[in-house]
């Protein structure tokens, strides 16, 4: 059973059509699709809750955390405040750096570029430690907290980066080179609260924007498989803004458009609150990105799995509103693997071609045999017992798009990466694929 679970929580092992040519983009369809009667979206939800209030003035961070250390007000509150305003470390008036770490069990110091790494030691207040320290210029700069022979990044740092010991925080922004940054806790549209992971590049923008979802697994090098590895790809692209977006143990449900039986032996009914993420990416996330980093008025969307299955929805909810949805391995088989719910490409054929430029990809194969069958005879292939990684139900999604009137090479894009499995270890290899395409389209 929890094979199978596994197996569709992934988005692996959904059909294929027959006929890609290995490392090579097609640009001509080797099979019709069977068509299907379409079926109408969702509505939005109307459910709105906004991200917290932030200080505005520019020493009202520094009140916030001298009211902790005072004792007047919660640590967890000031935190919380500060991280949505201007983020910690806290830059005072006095010309100093406030530091702050959640825990008074130990004694922990600060320690970075501005000591040597030589280390200060901080004071112990309810619940937290913290440290002030005379740095005349933070850019750039690098920290850990450290406790004996425990060196920890701040888990609040607004911006970070990761070297050879994994994650470690900038003082200040660093001027130079490219940095993440951290927002914890945006929620809206009535869904669980996630942490926003935003890469910037160096120098200033604005910059074209790609939001990504399965933040959680795109720069950490910890993450599953080793993550996406995001930082090397961007590295050797145009600079690009990629707003990073956690995923919740509600992923299955915000991930998809309609609800899907997952179940082996008994029935498992989950999905359908895909148009309340889409609302949360387009409506909330994407106005707060605009006003705090800008755009070009150049944006995409990207993800994997179930990701790529999103991020076709939201592109779908919102006609024009990106040049570009990306789809690696896409779960483009939910709404029929046991349950008879409308598929991505019903939605898609039921509206025509739009403006968005669209990106599929695989790896897989259609089995030993080459050709992709439709076991049930629903029109769809996801249910050939040859396919992995969703190569069947990705190349027929393709040639839909192409017998629809997009057209290859200039606004729909198909990649087969022959034999490659479903996990972040091969999406990293091939994610500059969809990057470049994505870019290309400016």
């Amino acid at each position: 059973m929890w094979g199978l679970v596994f197996t569709v929580l992934t988005g692996c092992g959904t059909a294929e059509p027959e006929g890609s040519t290995p490392g090579e983009r097609n640009t001509e369809s080797p099979s019709d699709p069977a068509s299907t009667e379409s079926s109408s979206t969702e509505s939005l939800s109307t459910t709105v809750a906004s991200p917290p209030t932030t200080p505005t003035d520019l020493y009202e961070d520094e009140a916030l955390i001298d009211a902790a250390i005072a004792g007047t007000m919660d640590i967890s509150d000031a935190l919380a405040s500060v991280a949505w305003s201007r983020g910690l470390p806290v830059k005072t008036s006095r010309g100093t750096y406030m530091f702050v770490y959640e825990d008074d069990s130990r004694t922990w110091g600060v320690a970075g570029d501005f000591d040597g790494w030589e280390g200060v030691e901080m004071t112990k207040a309810s619940g937290f430690s913290w440290a002030e320290i005379p740095i005349a210029d933070g850019a750039g700069m690098t920290y850990k907290f450290t406790s004996g022979p425990d060196w920890i990044a701040d888990p609040w740092a607004r911006s970070y980066t990761y070297d050879a010991f994994g994650e470690i925080s900038f003082v200040d922004e660093p001027a130079t080179q490219s940095r993440l940054d951290r927002w914890p806790d945006f929620h809206a549209a009535g869904l669980a609260p996630r942490e926003l992971r935003i890469h910037v590049p160096a120098g200033d923008g604005p910059w074209p924007v790609l939001y990504m979802h399965d933040g959680n697994n795109l720069f950490d090098p910890n993450s599953m498989w080793g993550g996406w590895r995001m930082q090397d790809a961007l590295a050797l692209q145009e600079p690009v803004l990629v707003v990073g977006i956690d995923n919740t143990w509600d992923r299955m449900d915000e991930y998809t458009h309609v609800a899907d039986d997952i179940g082996f032996v008994s029935p498992y009914v989950v999905g359908g609150a895909g148009a309340a993420y889409g609302e949360l990416v387009q409506e909330h996330l994407r106005p707060f990105v605009e006003a705090t980093y800008g755009s070009t008025g150049h944006d995409g969307l990207l993800g994997s799995s179930l990701g790529g299955l999103i991020s076709l929805y939201i592109a779908h909810l919102y006609p024009g509103e990106f040049d570009f949805a990306g789809s690696m391995s896409g779960t483009l088989g939910w709404g029929r693997f046991v349950l008879e719910n409308p598929t991505m490409l019903e939605l898609y054929e039921t509206e025509g071609v739009r403006s968005t430029a669209l990106y599929l990809d695989s790896g897989g194969s259609a089995g030993a045999d080459g050709v992709c069958r439709d076991m049930d005879g629903d029109g769809f292939y996801e249910d050939d017992p040859d396919s992995d990684d969703n190569y069947c139900v990705t190349r027929s999604f393709a040639d839909a798009m192409a017998a629809m009137g997009y057209t290859w090479d200039v606004n729909l894009f198909h990649w087969h990466e022959v034999g490659a499995d479903h996990n972040e270890m091969y999406w990293a290899e091939r994610v500059d694929l969809p990057l470049s395409t994505f870019l290309d389209l400016d």
